[in-house]
């Protein structure tokens, strides 16, 4: 039998929260008109693929007869919205003095018409992208299973739109989208990472790539890899400073390798080994893996084998 409902009572609980609500913390802000809609950056992130690969994804609510007429429709659509969401997010922009409504409306056009602009080069890089994955992957049977089912490509997708977003210094709008992206495929690349041409990312769970990571042409990268920052205990000190590696071209690195440190530079024409843990910089042309680790099996009647695997301790020797 269920307890008898005092108004009352719910009314003080209701009360009390509210109240909460004025306490100081910075949790407390209500800015519920004013800062980007994560809702609507997600259909942004969705719209954006619908101009990237044109051929690929379409909004199902309506027919197409006419294609490059729906595209229009979608491109003018895309520049309304992300204007919309980038006016929003110039309230957070770091510049000492704060524009109006006019000057935010005026530079947040601006931007878009500049981002457009770009899509172009986007388009390029993504084309090098999708062309190393086919390379890369006996398992890939053609284009369209990657472009329609390959998380690495998704991730990569975004961050590529973001990116350009972060270099016209657009605050948080990058963010929520490789967020987007991370939630989706856990692929976690900050929209300030330098990414050259053919990017491969193989499986991609787990990936990590830092905000001032360099990453040169012809990379790919496994599951679980992480490329980091050394150290965070310098906190905000840290922000803007050189914190995560250089992978220079031509570099393969296996999962769940964790190459750390802004001074760390991976020399081009090296493969990194899975498991490798890496703090400093590795000459071009090199093969670095892991040595001496005991693996130990114990079976049912309780006997122990062990057996010494060429793994461990970083080492390398050029090629």
């Amino acid at each position: 039998m269920s307890a008898n409902i005092n108004d009352n009572e719910i009314n003080d609980i209701v009360n009390m929260i509210i109240a909460d609500f004025d306490g100081g913390k910075n949790i407390d802000a209500i800015k519920l008109f004013n800062n980007p809609d994560k809702g609507e950056v997600k259909e942004l992130v969705e719209h954006f693929f619908r101009i990237i690969y044109p051929g690929y994804f379409r909004d199902l609510s309506y027919k197409i007869y006419n294609p490059k007429n729906s595209f229009a429709v979608t491109i003018e659509d895309v520049f309304y919205h992300l204007k919309k969401q980038i006016y929003r997010a110039l309230d957070y922009s770091q510049t000492e003095n704060k524009l109006n409504d006019q000057e935010r409306d005026a530079e947040s056009f601006r931007i878009c018409k500049e981002f457009f602009g770009r899509i172009p080069k986007i388009r390029e890089y993504i084309e090098t992208d999708l062309l190393s994955t086919l390379d890369g992957d006996p398992a890939a049977g053609n284009f369209d299973e990657i472009i329609l089912s390959y998380p690495g490509l998704y991730a990569i997708t975004v961050y590529r739109i973001a990116h350009e977003l972060y270099l016209l210094n657009v605050p948080i709008l990058p963010r929520l989208m490789t967020e987007i992206a991370h939630s989706n495929t856990g692929i976690d690349i900050h929209p300030g990472a330098t990414i050259g041409k053919y990017f491969f990312i193989d499986h991609g769970t787990g990936i990590v790539v830092g905000e001032t990571s360099i990453i040169g042409n012809n990379v790919k990268i496994y599951q679980g890899v992480t490329i980091g920052a050394l150290s965070t205990r310098g906190g905000q000190k840290l922000s803007g400073k050189k914190r995560h590696p250089t992978i220079c071209d031509n570099v393969t690195i296996y999962a769940n390798a964790s190459i750390l440190g802004g001074e760390t530079v991976i020399g081009e024409n090296t493969v990194i080994g899975g498991n490798a843990f890496i703090t400093r910089s590795i000459d071009a042309n090199s093969r670095v893996s892991m040595k001496n680790l005991e693996m130990e099996q114990q079976t049912n009647d309780h006997k122990v084998k062990k057996e010494e695997l060429d793994q461990g301790d970083v080492w390398y020797y050029n090629i």
